[in-house]
């Protein structure tokens, strides 16, 4: 008897049908890759069966009976549970109201029993590799503990199917095993687990069978050991095997295109912050990608945003274009010509509520005013010529950002950030959680890019995406530049191998 069961389901939204006669079946115990490009239907099919959208056609059974969840806590009480990508919890809750959120310990005169919610949140995220005070409010902690916490309260629901949608993108190694042990541990209970991810490494290694959407449509579902990895990639994205082998494993040309005799474009020396950063230095020319790497922590993402007048500095100096940018804020950083992308696109790029012509517009307002009125035809010119450029799937510019599939909200927001024409633009994690097609069209764009010029400041976990993407590698351990790996030596080995190394080295 199959857990839940989908039979052609459609959905269509104004211009777009963005499931088509879709089928999928999950089985007691089973882990089951849910595989597609984004805009394939993936978070579309996900919505549909936890009761965020309801479908404009075909059935949808649970436990061998028909189902229909009119809202996200039907789906919730019935034993479908739910982990997103961007964390779904309450920044400003602490730790453990937020594990027992909706649900929480009472006594017996029916007031939370705050000593037993802390003491059972502790017991329960320490199975998890979660150790923090869970008194701390989730905020201040890092992406992938707030993840683990999701995870916890995900499983804690006594959920029989549980939805994981791109659940390692913002975790550590160690806590990839972590997760991968949580799951085994709900296959052996015949829990059915939908595991959405574009890892393939992930997939082969804990999922038992695979479908694969693209477009709307199923093109496969079955067994994932009977299916090549080069197969599974080639059904994804429509094209021949021949031609994903030929291309390789990520779209960046692998060749240096910064001219090493220009002036830098970015000039950083001895930026600190306390407990953060320490004497962080280096140089960025005109049409050179320079990579920052490093594990979760190292220092990375508060480099660039330091840089990009986001994070306080306790010291250091910053040169865009040989300007010194003084006391820097994020305006002023614009203005200087630093454009940059944050690691958390929904929370801290993109407006979901706002249209896709707003959110590009967004940073060219005063560009685009005279007198205190805006300029929609200038407006319209830009935005056209992004989308086109970008090659952004839309069904208008006014389709709200929030209906977009991740890869294309990525590429509102990029298209934001160049609108400024900027001098230097610094990238964190572009790829995260995007699909394979996506991603090759956002790594050669950012090829281009740096071949008109720009400076490119490149931060992803993916080793091999930072090794082929950039001309140098900066590797941070908390905080310290501890090498700078150049030529020859941008290998993931040398990468992996500095990162371990014990003290800083000369750059």
């Amino acid at each position: 008897m199959a857990l839940l069961e989908v039979v052609d389901v459609s959905k269509i939204f104004p211009g777009v049908r963005a499931l088509d006669s879709v089928s999928f079946t999950l089985q007691p115990g089973e882990v089951h890759a849910l595989v597609g490009e984004n805009g394939a239907g993936k978070s579309t099919l996900i919505k549909v069966l936890t009761g965020v959208y309801k479908p404009d056609g075909g059935e949808l059974k649970y436990q061998d009976q028909p189902a229909q969840f009119g809202t996200p806590m039907d789906a919730q009480r019935a034993g479908i549970s739910t982990i997103y990508q961007e964390v779904n919890l309450v920044p400003l809750m602490s730790v453990a109201q937020n594990l027992f959120l909706g649900r929480e310990p009472r006594n017996a005169f029916g007031l939370i029993d705050r000593g037993r919610m802390d003491r059972e949140a502790r017991e329960v995220l320490a199975g998890y590799g979660v150790t923090t005070d869970v008194r701390r409010q989730l905020g201040t902690l890092a992406l992938g503990a707030q993840q683990m916490v999701a995870l916890a309260r995900a499983v804690m629901i006594d959920a029989k199917v549980v939805i994981m949608d791109e659940p390692t993108s913002s975790l550590e190694p160690r806590e990839v095993q972590t997760l991968f042990g949580v799951i085994r541990d709900l296959h052996a209970k015949g829990i059915g687990i939908v595991y959405v991810s574009h890892r393939l490494d992930e997939l082969y290694e804990i999922c038992d069978a695979v479908t694969i959407l693209r477009d709307g449509k199923l093109v496969h579902t079955g067994k994932l050991a009977d299916l090549e990895r080069i197969k599974l990639v080639s059904l994804m994205l429509g094209r021949d095997m021949a031609e994903v082998r030929r291309e390789g494993a990520t779209a960046f040309s692998g060749s240096a295109t910064g001219d090493e005799e220009a002036a830098p474009v970015l000039r950083v020396r001895e930026l600190n912050s306390r407990h953060k950063l320490h004497d962080v230095s280096f140089d960025v020319r005109p049409g050179e990608v320079v990579g920052l790497g490093g594990l979760l922590g190292a220092g990375r993402s508060e480099t660039v945003k330091a840089i990009g007048g986001a994070y306080h500095l306790d010291s250091g100096q910053i040169e865009v274009d040989g300007k010194e940018l003084k006391k820097p804020t994020p305006v002023r950083a614009v203005k200087a010509g630093v454009a940059v992308q944050p690691e958390d696109r929904k929370a801290e790029g993109i407006v979901p509520g706002l249209s896709v012509r707003e959110n590009i517009a967004l940073a060219v307002l005063p560009r685009v005013s005279r007198g205190g009125f805006v300029s929609d035809a200038k407006i319209d010119e830009i935005v056209d010529k992004y989308m086109k450029r970008l090659r952004i799937k839309a069904s208008s510019p006014d389709q709200a950002v929030g209906d977009l599939s991740g890869g294309n909200q990525q590429k509102v927001l990029l298209a934001r950030l160049l609108a400024t024409d900027p001098k230097v633009l610094l990238l964190d994690e572009p790829t995260r959680g995007i699909d394979v097609g996506a991603k090759a069209e956002v790594q050669s764009l950012i090829d281009e890019l740096a071949a008109e010029g720009l400076g490119v400041v490149l931060v992803s976990s993916d080793a091999e995406e930072l090794v082929e993407g950039s001309d140098r590698v900066v590797v941070l351990r908390d905080g310290v530049v501890v090498g700078t790996l150049t030529g020859a030596e941008v290998t993931a080995e040398d990468l992996m191998s500095t990162i371990a190394t014990e003290a800083p080295r000369e750059h």
